[in-house]
């Protein structure tokens, strides 16, 4: 029994079950400005008496909950909305009382149909009811109190007995309840608020260095103004650097990743530090910080947010190695631990020591390096291998990060086991790289974006899909062609709302690994520079800005909750939806999965829960080619041919009846 609560024994609603509330609340849910919180709870109490229930809600910073009536949804499970709308921080719980009018009004019902005597029973209710009076104020209370004396003190049993089950008063008594023996829920749980772009987002990474046209010259941030253009017109929001910091000099790799670098070897961007700085400076054959601070001002000209590469590495040459040497993990031989993931060696890296006594100075430190770029004009970050780093460390910085700029974007580069991958979502990264890349069959990515969308992970984890990356070239890719290029777009651009691709290398379908059974690329971009052909004829470029153009024309491909699979008689093929809340905007996806052929079937719909009407033709419009085919009833047969139409993105259309008796689709 609470000893600070003299009226514990007195209430009687249980509350149990809230949800959503990651891990019981300790983490919280994740929302953009605009979307609904849901939360549902079971709430009961002993007996048969009525209850009521509210969710409770607030932003950060602001003293007053708002309050929201909850619905009952069957089995003692109650259900509650609001909508947030600010970027930020917001916090939810949740009430339930013993509503005595609610009970009070059944019961009366109920001797009505008896025919039994109301004296008593109403005099009751007009306690009730006075009481309630003394809750309310100006016309509201006058109001009740009318109602009162007529339930106490009629002498029109009839009059007495309306205005006892008057509707407007059972309304007027809802507002105005005895909440004094109300149960509380005893967390107040969180919601992050995000910007849109946390939800909806088109990636594309590329190496500054290579914005050249002869390899032995190092291209500059200033020489990326056509490529910046370039991204843009295929349609995306965000271009991706990696480091763009010195690359040391120490253990420098050559090209193919080999030991030994030779004269005019690069080296890797992801080995950071050298004589002109670290993690703050911007690499002498970039340019300047000033160049890099016009990189960011013309992306934003054009449209296009620029995000940045964190990397927690060290080259044995980065400043922190002498100026900080107990960041760092010593060998029993006094050499400082390069890294390794045996037999792999890495001596151009040395990875920095968390568990270092000292590490109060590192994490302020490397804290700073993010609050460093966002002074920049970087408001969006792709952190790598975070899940090598503690999660307390992540979990500060973000909130710092935030703290900064609420409106700061960091994306989760981890390939590693599941509940890894989540924690770091619960712990504040805004989206986070998935399994995506090695999920090839029908069954594969069925499974995984069930679980992605469809369970308690779709409250915190939003998924950004890779076809690939600069370190992973898979199977699909190198033996698929042109084909196996295109459907991996598709997939990655329809199935996820965030997604993004590692180009110029994805468009030109580059697709040779450096031996058999490898995802390294061959002359990998990572460890030299590379020339890239993209006005080549047979380049992708036309059909990433199409599908683009239709991510952003189409509502309900930017979220990921309302994705649904249908049931397509080829495991081959793959079916899936999207559609906004309203169903204004329904669009179905069909995938042929093999590269290599030509695959049919017949796709099931579930036209009622599509806002379509199974008695009525309707449109298949195919938003890539243009095409239109009038379709009717759940079965429809496709056909699709990888080698000119590996996927189709058709908006499901209704058909209306017009006022000049013509049909229209809409």
């Amino acid at each position: 029994m609470p000893d600070d609560d003299p009226d514990f024994g007195r209430r009687r609603v249980v509350i149990e079950h809230l949800a959503p509330a990651i891990d019981g609340g300790r983490f919280p849910i994740k929302r953009v400005i605009g979307e609904p919180v849901v939360v549902e709870l079971d709430a009961y109490a002993d007996g048969h008496d009525a209850i009521a229930c509210v969710l409770r809600y607030r932003k950060d910073g602001n003293a007053i909950w708002s309050e929201m009536p909850m619905k009952p949804a069957g089995n003692d499970r109650w259900r509650g909305t609001f909508t947030v709308d600010e970027i930020g921080t917001y916090r939810y719980t949740a009430q339930g009382w013993v509503d005595a009018f609610r009970t009070w009004r059944h019961d009366l019902e109920k001797r009505v149909l008896a025919g039994q005597d109301l004296g008593v029973p109403l005099q009751v209710g007009a306690r009730l009811v006075r009481a309630a009076a003394g809750r309310a104020k100006g016309a509201d209370a006058a109001l009740l109190a009318r109602s009162a004396e007529l339930l106490e003190k009629g002498t029109d049993d009839a009059a007495r007995q309306a205005a006892a089950l008057d509707r407007e008063l059972a309304a007027l008594m809802d507002r105005y309840p005895d909440r004094s023996l109300a149960t509380a829920w005893d967390r107040e749980l969180g919601v992050v608020v995000d910007r849109e772009r946390a939800r909806f987002s088109a990636w594309y990474e590329f190496f500054p260095r290579s914005c050249t046209d002869d390899p032995r010259r190092h291209g500059r941030l200033r020489d990326c103004e056509a490529r910046l253009r370039y991204a843009a017109e295929m349609g995306f929001d965000i271009v991706y650097l990696p480091p763009v910091h010195p690359v040391g000099e120490t253990f420098r790799k050559g090209k193919n990743n080999r030991e030994q670098a030779e004269a005019g070897d690069v080296g890797s961007p992801w080995a950071i530090g050298a004589a002109a700085g670290g993690h703050r400076a911007v690499h002498p054959e970039l340019g300047t910080l000033d160049d890099f601070k016009w990189f960011v001002g013309r992306a934003k000209d054009l449209g296009l947010e620029v995000a940045l590469d964190i990397a927690y590495q060290c080259s044995p040459d980065h400043p922190y190695v002498k100026e900080h040497p107990e960041w760092f993990l010593k060998r029993p031989d006094g050499s400082i631990q390069y890294a390794e993931n045996p037999p792999k060696k890495y001596q151009d890296i040395y990875p920095i020591h968390f568990e270092s006594e000292a590490w109060p100075a590192l994490w302020e430190e490397l804290t700073g390096v993010v609050l460093f770029w966002m002074d920049q004009g970087v408001r969006i970050f792709r952190v790598d291998n975070p899940h090598t780093k503690p999660f307390a460390f992540w979990e500060s910085l973000i909130a710092r990060a935030k703290a900064r700029d609420p409106e700061v974007i960091f994306l989760s580069e981890a390939f590693t086991r599941p509940k890894v991958m989540y924690r770091l979502a619960k712990l504040g990264f805004t989206q986070s790289y998935t399994y995506f890349t090695w999920r090839n069959t029908k069954w594969d990515l069925t499974q995984y974006f069930t679980e992605l969308t469809r369970t308690e992970v779709a409250e915190f984890f939003r998924p950004s899909l890779w076809p690939n990356t600069p370190d992973i070239l898979n199977e699909y890719l190198q033996v698929g062609g042109r084909p196996a290029f295109m459907v991996r777009l598709a997939l990655a651009a329809t199935l996820g709302a965030s997604y993004g691709i590692y180009g110029p290398a994805f468009e030109l379908m580059e697709n040779r690994p450096r031996e058999p059974g490898s995802e390294e690329y061959l002359d990998s971009e990572k460890y030299q520079i590379r020339v890239w052909p993209v006005d080549r004829p047979d380049s992708l470029r036309d059909y990433i800005a199409r599908v683009n153009r239709v991510r952003r024309e189409n509502r309900a491909l930017q979220a990921d909750r309302r994705l649904r699979f249908h049931f397509i008689d080829n495991d081959m093929l793959i079916a899936y939806s999207k559609a906004t809340a309203d169903l204004d905007n329904v669009i179905l996806v069909v995938v042929n999965l093999d590269p290599h052929h030509m695959q049919s079937g017949w796709v099931h719909l579930p036209l009622a829960d599509l806002g379509l009407d199974a008695h009525q033709p309707y449109q298949a419009h195919d938003l890539l080619s243009g095409a239109r085919y009038l379709w009717t009833g759940e079965r429809n047969f496709v056909q699709l041919d990888p080698h000119s139409t590996p996927a189709h993105i058709f908006r499901l259309r209704k058909r209306v009846r017009s006022e000049r008796d013509f049909d229209y689709y809409m």
